[in-house]
């Protein structure tokens, strides 16, 4: 009996090593796919180790792909002179759910961070401005998250295309679509006056 609760809990230690996963929630997580084993567990691992198999980074834009290059990059309707700079993967999926954006996309894999002795290189930064004099690209969009990390980067890149026959544009920032002000903090409310528009 010790064998399988050690291998359990195994499987609970590296469950709680997920992003948004504790000791707690992975617990269950496992409980329960324990108890649906035939028709949750099974084929949750089978997809697993499939994904495990096949699935790579993309070796242009870093997006996650089944061969060598992800659908985006070699859609040629989607060169359009247009690269859009994320933080990681999930940015890029969150781009793509809303539909608005067509052109290419950059993943950075993450933010500068002297602290943790992340450099421009760490982050493929020389490979975008590579990309940017091959793909012969017009507008680059810094899609970098509202943080300080985000803002340094997207600062840093902006320099290094400096000169550069190309526009460097970034996301508007400011009140939310059905956000109230009440609820929104100083830095987005100063954001969203700064950049407001007429009416």
């Amino acid at each position: 009996m010790s064998g399988a609760r050690d291998e359990i809990e195994e499987l609970i230690a590296l469950m709680a090593r997920l992003p948004g996963l504790g000791p707690r929630s992975a617990r269950r997580a496992v409980l329960h796919l324990i108890r649906k084993r035939a028709g949750l567990m099974a084929p949750l691992a089978q997809m697993m180790a499939h994904v495990a198999e096949t699935a790579r980074e993309c070796a242009c834009c870093g997006n996650i792909a089944v061969g060598a290059i992800c659908d985006i990059c070699e859609n040629p309707a989607r060169a359009t002179g247009e690269i859009c700079v994320v933080e990681d993967v999930a940015d890029l999926w969150a781009m793509e759910r809303g539909g608005a954006f067509k052109g290419r996309y950059h993943v950075l894999g993450g933010t500068l961070s002297a602290l943790d002795a992340v450099g421009p290189e760490e982050l493929g930064i020389p490979k975008l401005i590579e990309r940017v004099g091959a793909e012969g690209v017009r507008e680059v969009i810094l899609a970098l998250n509202a943080t300080v990390e985000g803002q340094t980067t997207a600062h840093y890149i902006a320099e290094a295309l400096e000169g550069r026959d190309l526009r460097i544009t970034s996301l508007a920032q400011g009140v939310p679509i059905g956000g109230e002000l009440d609820y929104l903090d100083d830095g987005t409310i100063q954001a969203a006056l700064r950049a407001r528009r007429s009416f």
